[in-house]
């Protein structure tokens, strides 16, 4: 029973949403385009059409968990971590001393001030 009423949400949500996403740009783009810029006024399936063509140019959204710059960071992060894992203990100070040497602003200065002491 449970299942049905889940099938039942979906069937009725969707569409609802949808809809209510294209009345909502359709409503914008009649409210500020034509006083903006003397631009045409649109129909709820031009709206829609409008929210497509963006989802195919700008992208979409990839499933799953990081995306953008956290994965990056991460997937550098590993890189890192496993050239370091090959190194003797004099390179991994070797490459510290040239890290805290290339690098400005306050953590430069903070990595320079805990070498010294």
């Amino acid at each position: 029973m449970k299942k049905v009423w889940k099938i039942l949400c979906i069937v009725v949500m969707v569409p609802a949403f949808i809809a209510l996403v294209g009345f909502v740009t359709m409503s914008l783009w009649n409210w500020l385009v034509p006083s903006l810029f003397a631009g045409p006024l649109i129909t709820f399936w031009q709206a829609l059409g409008l929210l497509v063509l963006s989802r195919i140019l700008i992208g979409f959204p990839k499933g799953g968990g990081e995306r953008g710059w956290s994965r990056k960071k991460r997937m550098w992060k590993e890189k890192m971590q496993a050239k370091m894992e090959h190194l003797s203990p004099e390179e991994k100070e070797k490459m510290k001393d040239a890290f805290s040497r290339c690098m400005s602003g306050p953590w430069g200065r903070k990595a320079q001030k805990d070498e010294q002491e």
